[in-house]
Formats: structure tokens, sequence, C-alpha cells
């Protein structure tokens, strides 16, 4: 680092340059990275008694950097793996200064040499059949926001696109004629295309109609045709959910976000008997390894595996060597 860069030039250097520039980040991970260094600050101008404009780089050492990863869990309630996407977006950083700043390997090193804290993994949460059609049953077909939550719901049970794909997604982004489905730009800003159920199709088309002929207008608006912030579906999830639960009891103790949708689509897929593969190009999965997660939630998968099995229920016998021929040839 020259003498002309200070710490806060280094910080903008960092969002400016290398993540909106150079790795064009997207707004989600701008946003988790900006709070990361929000509250990285506020606890450094607490216990060095610095504004954040005053701080040195050498001033955010391993020690305080352990300091603040464990202050957020003792004293903000913050989850280990919550604690790790924090301690993700600081070491990002400081592989940047690493190399904008080599007078500072040795501090720069100790911090990237923080370990992530390993937590137990719980099986993810998915809606069974039952539950699935209590949920599109929940919405007031005879209301404007009724009849959008279905189309909403049903999209993301049958697609499986994350919430910022559907907040997301314009009517230019949608195709229902023959080989209907819908385009958009998922994580790491993939593009990727994912094929329509008939149902979907047929609600969409109903629901299409009910818009403004605009192919920039957002698929699922507000009530003044803005794009659906992500609260507020986690809102129409909970809603519908809260409503559902009065059909379906298997839903009462069941937290439902709007991410247990996504993985609903994968399970349904994993049931119909579809290739790990492809719902892992279905979902915008960089890596197979990130669908296993699917394998290991589904009971039912498990159960048809073990009755595939033969029983152990033969008689011990006595070893007799095979033949010569076929022994010589099996040692090849």
């Amino acid at each position: 680092m020259s003498a002309n860069t200070t710490f806060p030039t280094l910080l903008e250097m960092f969002f400016r340059q290398r993540l909106m520039q150079q790795k064009r980040a997207s707004a989600h991970t701008l946003a988790s990275y900006r709070d990361t260094f929000c509250l990285l600050l506020r606890y450094a101008e607490q216990k060095l008694h610095k504004a954040p404009s005053g701080l040195a780089l050498e001033d955010l050492d391993a020690p305080l950097i352990g300091a603040f990863l464990a202050h957020l869990q003792e004293n903000r309630g913050t989850s280990a793996r919550s604690r790790n996407v924090r301690l993700a977006a600081i070491h990002s950083f400081f592989h940047y200064a690493a190399f904008e700043a080599p007078d500072q390997s040795g501090l720069i090193q100790r911090v990237l040499a923080i370990p992530y804290k390993r937590y137990e993994r719980r099986p993810i949460a998915y809606l069974t059949q039952p539950e699935i059609e209590a949920l599109l049953a929940a919405p007031d077909q005879a209301t404007w926001r009724g009849r959008r939550d279905r189309t909403l719901l049903l999209v993301a049970l049958q697609t499986g696109l994350r919430v910022s794909e559907l907040t997301g997604l314009r009517w230019r982004d949608v195709s229902l004629e023959t080989g209907a489905h819908v385009c958009c730009w998922g994580k790491g800003r993939k593009s990727r295309c994912t094929p329509l159920r008939k149902d979907a199709v047929t609600v969409l088309r109903a629901w299409q109609r009910e818009q403004p002929h605009d192919p920039s207008a957002p698929v699922f608006p507000t009530a003044r045709g803005m794009p659906l912030s992500r609260d507020a579906v986690a809102y129409v999830v909970a809603k519908h959910v809260a409503h559902a639960r009065e059909l379906c009891p298997s839903l009462e103790g069941k937290r439902v976000s709007p991410h247990v949708l996504r993985h609903s689509a994968a399970m349904a897929l994993l049931h119909q008997g579809v290739d790990g593969a492809v719902i892992a190009m279905i979902l915008g999965h960089e890596s197979m390894d990130t669908t296993q997660i699917y394998l290991h939630a589904s009971l039912e998968l498990k159960q048809q595996a073990l009755n595939k099995t033969t029983p152990t229920n033969g008689s011990p016998g006595r070893f007799r060597p095979d033949d010569a021929l076929l022994a010589f040839l099996k040692s090849l």
C-alpha cells in the first residue's frame, strides 16, 4: 500500500474496483459485504476509540477480528453459519489487500488464517405434495392479490427459482408458447432457462391478461406496479402458510420460508426419479455437491434403496473354492 493509500481508500477501492467492476458482484453480495464492514467498523470504533475514517489497516489485526467474530455470536446471537458469512467477506477484503498492501503481508496472513467455524447441518425443510396443494389452495382467487400470490407460489414451487430471481422476473423473460420457459439471471450472474409445466403456463397466461402490455414490467408487481421486495415475498409465503395450516395439519410447527419452496421443487423432482445432474441445472447449482443435500434429506428415497437390498436370511455355508479355470480368469 502506497503512502497515499489509506485504509478508507483501500476499502472503497475494494468495493468499487474489485466487487463492482471486476467481479460484478450481485446486489445481494454487495449488501452482505457492506453490512459486514459496517458492523466491523462500529466495533473497532468502540474498542479503539477511533472514527472509522481514521482507522489504519494495522488496526484491524487478527486479535481484533477474532474478538469481533466472538462478539457477533455472544452478544448479537449470530449463528455459526452467519458468522462464517461475515468472515468470508473479511477474508475477501484481505485477499485484495494482499496485492495492494504487500508491506502488510504478515498482518494479512494472520487474518486469513482465522478459521471458519464448524456447525451442525440440519436436514433441509421441504413441503410434501399434500402441503403443496394446501398452500396453493390458500390464496383467494376472487382478488387481484390472491391471483398474483397463487401464480407466484406455483411458479416458485415448479421452477425452484430463488427469491431474487422471482422478484427480478420481467414479462420479456417469460415465454408461454411452444417450449414454454422462464429465463433469469441467477447466482453468480449466470443466465439459465427453466421449462414450465402446462399448469404453470395456464396460470401465467391468465395472469398476463391482467397486466399492462409492457415487456419490462415485473411479473409479480405490487399494487403500484413495482417489483415485490424480498420481504414482501416472505410475507406472502407466511400469510398463505398460516391459512394452509387450517387445511393441512402437518404444516403445524413447520417453518416455511421462500427458500423452502425452492427445496420443495428440488425434492419433487428427486422423488419423480429425475437425475441429480438435471436438478442441478434446473436450480442453477454450480456444483453437484450442493444437490446432494436433497438425497440426504429424503427418507423416502433411502427406504426405497433399502427395499432393493436382499435380506440376510441365508443359512451359513462352507467355503468351496471356485473352478480352477474360473479362478484363473478372475485373477486377471
